[in-house]
């Protein structure tokens, strides 16, 4: 009898092999969405056009500044455009002749292949958080972010399924010199992730350190060949790009590599207070961006960014998840698409200093409009707190946690059919259950989406097991994706080669923290 048994549980495993299942380290990763669903569309075609005429009249007639970059403006000149100092006018029609040699997508490798994205169509991928200079969590609370810290959020980022990149500055580790710290991120991108990743913008030859370790790791052929980063250039609005962030975009485009072309706007500081007069800045500034990244290397690839917010009049800090940046979000992905540019906007975007509701209503809404508009690539998609300031770590298990639910609405209704469900309701009929017909059986892995981290049990067990809330199950949730972390294979050679690179430069300059 008791053989009998063991034939039994060997052969079929029951509750508990599913229960093993279920508990199992699981470094997954799901592929990129692929839309099944409309954008949402908020403009008219008239008010398009007229937002089209509007921008192209701001370059024209107002211009843009290209800051202390004689190189840029000789390059303008040449192309055509009216250069009075560092002012460029762009005649009506020149950017938009100059960005048809863009590529619509493009697809970024990544070191494990399977982690490759396609970047522009329908699809949609997701990054974390970038750029704060504090992290917070349960523990040390808020404080000035480290390289340890960095390290852990690149961790979380890989061990995350639902977040298809690992991103770039996901906190500014500021316990390493400025000058040198891109590379020690760099290296825990590539070491610690097999995922894509971005390179460093804050100086053009760190965006060239950044192209050489990736000549390191794919090789060189292969980098100048194919697109490796995609990173970002903000653009100092209203209307002006500096030559720092111009300097990196050059080195990137002339290597191929792709760049995130993106106005940084809060509403009624750096643009108008209204939707069309932000819309109209947005196109401009992306037009002239996107038409200097192809002046730098026709054909380059290149995203149509979006950074747009909008101001507390009584404050004046930023206020996200709001109504007006979902309207902007909206029509900045109408302009995207006709211009043929992939697109770049949205985020788990809150002003909560906290991981609470406020910050869960906002990046909720912020998350949505994203998926809505169309958009191709999400940064800031998991783990963004206090307006940018911060990176949490409990917010970004709960951020990277709700990306799947995205994941599931892109899918859309599937009308096979096995979506049909006749079958189903055949053999239930009127008065009966379907918890135990054979269509509920076969599907019930794969109905319904299902949280990782949230709480679905009944009161009583919920009680008996600690009355968590959301914020301890995150707590949890860090603690169970870092010890169960298992770093992707890298050849030793490529390792080694990679730090004496980085000592090589490291020990060429002396330390600068500003």
């Amino acid at each position: 009898m008791a053989e009998a048994a063991a034939r039994r549980r060997a052969r079929g495993g029951g509750g508990a092999a599913r229960r093993a299942e279920r508990t199992a380290v699981s470094i997954e990763t799901a592929k990129y969405i692929e839309r099944k669903i409309p954008n949402y569309e908020i403009l008219n075609d008239e008010a398009l056009e007229m937002i089209e005429h509007n921008a192209e009249t701001v370059l024209e007639e107002i211009g843009v500044n290209f800051v202390e970059n004689p190189r840029a403006l000789q390059m303008w000149k040449d192309a055509g455009a009216d250069v009075q100092g560092e002012r460029v006018h762009i005649p009506r029609g020149l950017a938009r002749e100059l960005i048809k040699t863009a590529p619509s997508e493009y697809t970024q490798h990544a070191r494990n292949p399977e982690r490759n994205v396609v970047v522009g169509g329908n699809n949609l991928v997701f990054a974390p958080v970038y750029g704060p200079p504090f992290v917070r969590d349960s523990a040390g609370g808020r404080r000035y972010a480290t390289m340890a810290d960095f390290e852990k959020f690149v961790k979380l980022g890989y061990m995350s399924k639902w977040l298809h990149h690992s991103g770039g500055t996901v906190c500014e580790p500021t316990d390493i010199p400025v000058n040198k710290r891109h590379l020690d991120m760099l290296r825990a991108h590539m070491v610690l992730s097999d995922k894509p990743f971005m390179g460093s913008v804050t100086e053009p030859s760190r965006a060239q350190d950044s192209v050489d370790m990736c000549g390191i790791l794919f090789g060189k052929d292969f980098v100048q060949q194919n697109t490796v980063m995609t990173s970002l250039i903000n653009i100092n609005s209203p209307l002006t790009f500096d030559e720092v962030m111009m300097g990196a975009m050059e080195v990137y485009a002339k290597n191929n590599q792709a760049c995130i072309v993106s106005p940084f706007i809060v509403g009624g500081a750096m643009a108008p207070v209204t939707v069309a007069g932000t819309l109209t800045q947005v196109l401009a500034e992306a037009l002239a961006g996107v038409a200097f990244n192809q002046l730098c290397n026709p054909g380059a690839p290149v995203i149509m960014g979006a950074f747009v917010t909008s101001i507390d009049m009584n404050s004046g800090a930023p206020t996200f998840g709001t109504p007006e940046a979902a309207h902007i979000t909206y029509g900045a992905g109408q302009l995207a698409r006709r211009l043929g540019l992939p697109y770049r906007s949205a985020g788990s975007f809150n002003g909560s200093k906290l991981p609470d509701a406020q910050a869960a209503y906002e990046t909720a809404n912020s998350l949505n409009m994203g998926l809505l508009s169309g958009v191709n690539f999400m940064l800031h998609s998991c783990g963004w707190l206090e307006g940018g300031l911060v990176s949490s770590f409990e917010k970004f298990v709960m951020d990277a946690d709700q990306l799947g639910v995205y994941h599931h609405l892109a899918k859309g209704i599937y009308t096979d059919e096995n979506g049909q469900a006749m079958d189903a309701i055949r053999e239930v009929g009127p008065g009966g259950h379907y918890l135990g017909c054979a269509h509920t059986q076969a599907n019930f892995k794969s109905a319904f989406w299902r949280s990782e981290m949230l709480d679905y049990k009944p009161f009583e067990q919920w009680a008996d097991e600690g009355a968590q809330d959301t914020m301890a199950l995150a707590v949890t949730r860090v603690e169970k994706q870092l010890a169960n972390y298992q770093q992707p294979h890298l050849d030793p050679g490529v390792l080694e080669a990679l730090d004496a690179y980085i000592a090589e430069k490291k020990a060429s300059m002396p330390d600068a923290f500003s």
